[in-house]
């Protein structure tokens, strides 16, 4: 398929990744959920991780099941809001791999595209997930991402039909988020048997990265994700450690057996 828009920074690193035969991880922290919490994205790429998803905390997390929802809360009942996270990014640095900000359109419309998209560039961001955003109604902020230089990632799920599938692989940037199974993050205890048959109708209609997400939550796990798509999203199961009390440290830990697993794919 034709792209729409050229390749950002995000899909340039993914694809040079993917190319030497590398399996993807992007893990996801919710911005401002402890203090310090920046350091969690250091000991992610120290991991392995090839890119980073970084939450920007919102009240009502429509696709986001219990474990990122009390991430939510506890960063939001910490003062967090969109601004303070990216100054808390601009101030961490570079660390080595992409960033992108996933968050609900609200959030977007909030200060508007041109607005919020430029925030997130000046912070270090280079891409974007807004997975209440229907790809008919994704067209503006497509293009204000693309001209900030920020990567518009859509996401396309079990029951996204053929055409609107070729729709959403052409008009995405950086990669498409493949939703493993209908219904909300979370742990599981079994990749959802829907995951690989959507991953092949992806992969034949664009040759951009595929990441799959949603109930990723073991090695074992990742490893069989990673025999269908590019790579993997893991979400609840840090975010779970994370508000259980595990530091950087124990993430780096977790995160290498991920990164293990899928280097044996």
């Amino acid at each position: 398929m034709t792209n729409i828009l050229a390749a950002g920074a995000v899909e340039r690193h993914l694809r040079a990744r993917r190319d030497t035969g590398r399996a993807l991880l992007m893990p996801y922290v919710t911005g401002g959920v402890t203090p310090g919490w920046t350091r969690y994205l250091t000991a992610f790429a120290e991991a392995g991780a090839d890119a980073i998803e970084v939450g920007l905390p919102f009240s009502d997390p429509t696709l986001d099941g219990v474990t990122i929802q009390q991430a939510s809360e506890a960063a939001l009942a910490r003062g967090a809001s969109t601004r303070r996270i990216l100054a808390d990014l601009a101030e961490a640095g570079d660390v080595g791999v992409p960033l992108v900000a996933s968050t609900y359109y609200n959030l977007v419309l909030h200060d508007g595209p041109e607005a919020f998209c430029a925030a997130l560039r000046r912070a270090g961001v280079d891409g974007l997930i807004v997975p209440d955003l229907p790809v008919h109604e994704a067209g503006e902020l497509t293009g204000v991402a693309a001209a900030a230089g920020v990567d518009l990632a859509l996401l396309a799920s079990p029951a996204t039909p053929r055409p609107r599938l070729e729709e959403i692989s052409r008009r995405s940037r950086g990669f498409v988020y493949a939703v493993s199974l209908m219904g909300t993050t979370g742990e599981r205890a079994a990749l959802a048997a829907s995951a690989a048959e959507l991953t092949t109708r992806i992969r034949s209609v664009t040759d951009r990265p595929v990441l799959l997400g949603f109930g990723i939550s073991t090695p074992g796990q990742a490893r069989e994700a990673g025999r269908h798509a590019d790579g993997v999203v893991v979400g609840a199961a840090v975010m779970r450690r994370v508000l259980d009390g595990a530091g950087p440290d124990d993430l780096r830990a977790f995160l290498a057996t991920l990164r293990r697993a899928l280097d044996q794919e």
